[in-house]
C-alpha cells in the first residue's frame, strides 16, 4: 500500500477515464488489500441545530438565504441527543455524528456540545461533529471532550467553489481541517458530486484532499439531493456511472481511508449501491434522515446488506 500526497491533475483524470470495468477491478483490488470488503462501517447523523444558517451554500436547504419548507429549530438539549444516540446504537450504528447549521459555533455553543460528546461517548459510540468553521481554541476544546472525528467537507474544487458559495472562501475550509489535524482528531472530509461541476472539478477536489499532509480518515462522497427552493433545485442529474467512477477513484487515491457512500442514497437503486460497494465504498449513514434530507430506513439497508453478504461493523 502506498499513501501518496503528490497527485497531479492529469493522472487523476487518467484514472477517471479508464474503461469502467478496468477502473472498478483496480479499485476493488486496492480495497481488498486494505479492508474486509464485506464489512460496512455504519454511522448515524443527527441535526442538533436546524436551519437559519447565514451561509449561502447553493445546495443547502438550511441556508437562511433560500425559501424552503424547512423550519428553523434551536440547538437540541443534551438529553434529546443522548436519546437519539441510544436509538442509533440499538439500530446498529457504531458512530454518532452531530451536525449544526452554523457558519461556525459560538463559544457558549461549544460548551454544550462538549457535554453532548462526553455523554454519547459514554454509550460506547464513536463521536463525530460537523459544526462549520472552527477557531483554534474551539478545536482544542472538542479534542479535550474526546471527540473522535470532525467533518468539514471541501465540497468541490477551489474554482467551482466560487460558483456554489460566496459567504466563505475555500481556504477557510482548509484552515478548519488544519486545526482538526493539529489537535489530533480524525478528519472526515469529502465533497458533493452532481452540482454541475466538471470531471476536472471532481478530480481536483479529490486531489486537494489527497495532497493534504495527512489523508482524511473518512472521505464522504455525497450525491447532490436537489431541494426545491435552493439554487440547485433544477440542476441536471449527473450520470450514475460517473458517480460510481468517483467512488472508485477515491478508493484508489485514499487506499487506507473509509470512503463513505453518503447523501443521495435514497435515490440510488440497489444495483448502483452495489457497484459503489464493489468499487470501494465501505461506510454509510444509517437512519431515515441525513440532517434534513431523506435516507434509506435501516430495514432497507439491512435487507440490501443481506442480499450482498455485507455486515455492519
Amino acid at each position: 500500500m502506498t499513501i501518496r500526497h503528490d497527485w497531479q491533475q492529469d493522472e487523476v483524470l487518467q484514472l477517471y477515464r479508464k474503461p469502467f470495468n478496468n477502473l472498478l477491478a483496480e479499485a476493488h483490488q486496492v480495497f481488498a488489500e486494505n479492508f474486509d470488503t464485506n464489512t460496512i462501517q455504519v454511522s448515524t447523523l443527527l441535526s442538533i441545530k436546524t436551519g437559519g444558517c447565514p451561509e449561502d451554500c447553493a445546495y443547502c436547504p438550511q441556508s437562511a438565504h433560500y425559501q424552503t419548507s424547512l423550519e428553523k429549530e434551536a440547538l437540541l438539549e443534551v438529553s434529546e441527543v443522548v436519546a437519539a444516540a441510544t436509538r442509533a446504537k440499538a439500530a446498529g450504528a457504531s458512530r454518532f455524528c452531530m451536525g449544526a447549521a452554523w457558519r461556525g459555533p459560538r463559544d457558549k455553543d461549544i460548551e454544550k456540545i462538549v457535554v453532548m460528546v462526553r455523554e454519547v461517548k459514554a454509550l460506547g459510540l464513536e463521536t463525530c461533529a460537523t459544526l462549520g468553521l472552527l477557531k483554534e481554541h474551539q478545536a482544542e476544546q472538542l479534542k479535550a471532550s474526546g471527540l473522535d472525528f470532525y467533518n468539514h467537507n471541501v465540497d468541490t474544487s477551489p474554482s467551482f467553489y466560487q460558483e456554489i458559495i460566496s459567504t466563505r472562501d475555500f481556504t477557510d475550509r482548509l484552515a478548519t481541517l488544519e486545526y482538526v489535524r493539529k489537535y489530533q482528531m480524525k478528519v472526515c472530509s469529502g465533497g458533493i458530486i452532481g452540482m454541475g461541476e466538471s470531471e476536472q472539478d471532481r478530480a481536483i477536489m479529490l486531489m486537494t484532499l489527497a495532497n493534504l499532509p495527512e489523508h482524511p480518515q473518512s472521505v464522504p462522497i455525497n450525491r447532490l439531493v436537489r431541494v426545491e427552493g435552493t439554487p440547485l433545485q433544477d440542476v441536471e442529474e449527473m450520470d450514475r456511472f460517473a458517480f460510481v467512477r468517483t467512488i472508485a477513484v477515491a478508493r484508489l487515491m485514499f487506499p487506507a481511508s473509509y470512503v463513505r457512500l453518503s447523501a443521495g442514497r435514497e435515490s440510488m437503486s440497489e444495483e448502483m449501491q452495489a457497484l459503489c460497494f464493489f468499487a470501494g465504498a465501505n461506510s454509510v449513514f444509517y437512519g431515515e434522515k441525513l440532517l434534513t434530507t431523506a435516507n434509506p430506513v435501516p430495514e432497507h439497508d439491512q435487507q440490501l446488506f443481506a442480499k450482498l453478504g455485507l455486515q455492519a461493523g
